[in-house]
């Protein structure tokens, strides 16, 4: 797959990259699988995108996260989707 940088991303794709990238078990290989954006990409966007204050608040926590990097996070742990019941 092609990698897309920020700037060709659509402003809904921006929001629905940050807000996954927050989500705590949405892997970065997810990001890439959907939007094209490798991890280095998801943080230059975050970088770009958001406060400096927010993006120190993100990066801290995001930083060494088993559960942001498939090959690193636990077996059980297959979705990266919470279960939404109505």
């Amino acid at each position: 797959m092609e990698r897309t940088e920020p700037l060709l991303l659509k402003p809904e794709d921006i929001s629905r990259v940050i807000e996954m990238a927050w989500e705590d078990r949405t892997p970065f290989e997810a990001i890439e699988a959907q939007f094209g954006l490798p991890e280095a990409g998801v943080i230059r966007l975050m970088r770009a995108t958001l406060k400096a204050a927010s993006f120190r608040r993100w990066r801290a926590r995001v930083h060494g996260r088993a559960s942001k990097h498939r090959k690193i996070r636990h077996p059980a742990i297959d979705r990266h989707r919470a279960n939404h019941r109505i």
